[in-house]
């Protein structure tokens, strides 16, 4: 192997000698975080197996059983542990069906973010000259603008052009390339600074003089050894993108109530609050809650974990 391929595959190996998953047992709230989070991903996936009841499935609902309580409350009945939402709806299932549609959500706009902005802050910091400035300026407009109020804006406009019922259809994948799109300069911006520090090295010279091309540079020598913070800022983008969806789901303009979201489900339960139906939007709010702080919890363990000051350290 030459210089520059070894250089540009030194970083994993500092990873794996640096031990990430005996570190993670060391960090006791980190370990818990990611325990919990596994838990939730994989009751997330299993939802459609799991859940006692298919909350998409009309033909499952009864409005005779809609507000009824959780199993430590007075008049719950067995079949629904967590109790039911106004439609009649079993809220056990609602809540997995929640946690599977933000779970999706989140990975897939922050995959679409990570690659666009990893895209064009390689070819920023690469490259330079006109397309630094090119990109750096829509970076800098884009970020002018909140991500959220962004997203409300085009969501509006697009409900409105399409229609409800196309709308409903579509909604998951606009909230992917809507929330998406919203938040690549962050990538592009980290990139970049990253990019400039090291493609003046000798390794990058090396690579250029055995005659690679740019791409091949850029992606196997370049980017391993800038990947660091980008995977730290693609893990909090998840819970912020979580948040986000739940948010334009609990203002109406996210996924339909038909197709349950722990953000929609938290708005059709507040209606209820005042009347003494908490469970309705109370317990989504917990899984919503549990979900983020778990995420950002094992961000920050990750953030320390990739520090350059901390490599060679033991826990």
């Amino acid at each position: 192997m030459n210089a520059a391929k070894y250089h540009g595959h030194h970083v994993w190996r500092r990873f794996r000698r640096q031990q990430l998953w005996r570190q993670l047992k060391a960090n006791k709230t980190a370990f818990v975080s990611a325990i919990i989070l596994l838990t939730l991903g994989a009751l997330a996936l299993l939802a459609p197996w799991i859940s006692p009841f298919d909350p998409t499935n009309m033909q499952q609902q009864n409005i005779m059983d809609a507000e009824l309580p959780p199993f430590w409350q007075p008049g719950n009945e067995s079949r629904f542990l967590l109790g039911t939402d106004g439609l009649g709806r079993d809220l056990l299932s609602s809540i997995l069906y929640g946690l599977k549609n933000s779970l999706w959500i989140g990975f897939w706009a922050v995959l679409l973010q990570f690659s666009l902005g990893t895209s064009l802050g390689l070819c920023a910091g690469y490259f330079g000259g006109w397309a630094d400035r090119i990109i750096m300026s829509l970076a800098d407009f884009q970020l002018t603008f909140s991500s959220l109020m962004l997203a409300i804006l085009v969501l509006a406009i697009t409900r409105a052009a399409m229609g409800a019922h196309d709308y409903h259809i579509w909604s998951p994948w606009l909230l992917v390339i809507v929330l998406g799109l919203a938040d690549w300069p962050q990538y592009a911006r980290t990139l970049r600074a990253s990019v400039l520090a090291e493609k003046h090295k000798d390794y990058i010279a090396a690579a250029q003089v055995l005659g690679y091309k740019s791409r091949h540079i850029m992606v196997f020598h370049i980017l391993p050894n800038t990947l660091s913070p980008l995977l730290v800022i693609a893990t909090l983008q998840i819970a912020h993108v979580i948040l986000a969806e739940a948010a334009l789901s609990f203002l109406g303009i996210g996924m339909p109530y038909a197709n349950p979201s722990l953000g929609g489900l938290m708005g059709a339960g507040f209606e209820y609050m005042l009347s003494g139906i908490w469970w309705i939007a109370l317990l989504p709010g917990l899984a919503l809650l549990t979900l983020l702080l778990s995420i950002n919890l094992v961000a920050d363990w990750l953030r320390d974990a990739l520090d350059p000051k901390n490599l060679g350290q033991r826990p």
